[in-house]
């Protein structure tokens, strides 16, 4: 585990996964600490695929590859390649166990700075190999919600750079979605109620790049910690049915399949493509309030 920090922040950032595993800021832990009753993990880094493909199958140059859910990175040991005082790159090549999952060359750079109290978070893709890529990338930070009363309904609100007309689809089988069906997110001046039964219908996902950044706020409306992006969609989460402590804000360059998708992995929805020798660079920002 390595550790960056300044006054105001201190991050930790393990190897495996490159996965961001804490966040203090005035000695408070903001990070879900991955308690396996509830979800067993922190902050994840999803790649090659976001979410699901359908049945854990795709379809690529006339082979059927399995991959489960999310893909592969979260699970894999990174190379620590660079770091400063405020500075964490990270990185994972194609090898042998990825070929079988997933039949292209690559390069993955995963790094993490800090300034004040934002954390930025910066993502390379690059095609080492000699045909175009197809991939999808994203992030799955869990964060606890504020003041969390195990013993009330209410968790606090989203508030949006966008106020009106917001729609979410959501997942309607075998972790695959419906975008076919739109949901009205009917805010309240201006915020979103979070309570234990907003993700009783699990993840609800925002395409088009309806907003480019989400503020989560206390239960007396003061915002917390804000998260913001260029990504064409953010996934909202908490688990469904289990009251837990924690939300998650992922914002997402791609997601699961359409339920039943039977076509070609290129041809998926929200689909990055990079040619031989391109890079792709994204990511998102962390800050606490």
């Amino acid at each position: 585990m390595k550790t960056l920090s300044n006054q105001q922040l201190s991050i930790q950032v393990s190897e495996h996964g490159a996965e961001l595993c804490s966040i203090k800021c005035n000695n408070r832990e903001y990070l879900w600490q991955a308690d396996p009753v509830y979800w067993k993990r922190h902050s994840p880094v999803l790649f090659p695929i976001v979410g699901s493909v359908w049945e854990n199958q795709y379809r690529h140059n006339g082979h059927t590859y399995l991959l489960t859910q999310h893909g592969f990175a979260r699970d894999m040991d990174f190379l620590l390649t660079d770091e400063s005082d405020n500075e964490l790159c990270y990185q994972l090549t194609d090898n042998e166990e990825t070929h079988a999952k997933f039949p292209f060359p690559f390069l993955l750079r995963i790094g993490y700075r800090i300034e004040g109290k934002r954390i930025d978070v910066m993502w390379k893709v690059k095609n080492t190999g000699n045909e175009e890529m197809h991939f999808q990338i994203g992030a799955h930070p869990a964060f606890y919600f504020p003041h969390y009363d195990a013993e009330k309904a209410e968790r606090g609100f989203f508030c949006f750079d966008k106020h009106e007309g917001l729609n979410y689809i959501l997942i309607s089988e075998k972790g695959c979605a419906e975008p076919s069906q739109h949901y009205d997110l009917k805010l309240i001046d201006g915020l979103l109620p979070l309570d234990i039964h907003t993700f009783d219908q699990d993840a609800l996902i925002l395409e088009d790049s309806q907003v480019n950044s989400v503020t989560l706020y206390t239960p007396d409306r003061q915002p917390w910690l804000s998260l913001k992006f260029h990504t064409p969609l953010v996934g909202l989460w908490s688990p469904p049915g289990k009251n837990a402590p924690f939300v998650c804000i992922e914002p997402w360059y791609g997601r699961c399949d359409r339920a039943h998708y039977g076509g070609e992995f290129k041809n998926k929805d929200w689909m990055q493509h990079l040619q031989p020798g391109q890079t792709f660079e994204g990511g998102y920002s962390i800050e606490i309030h």
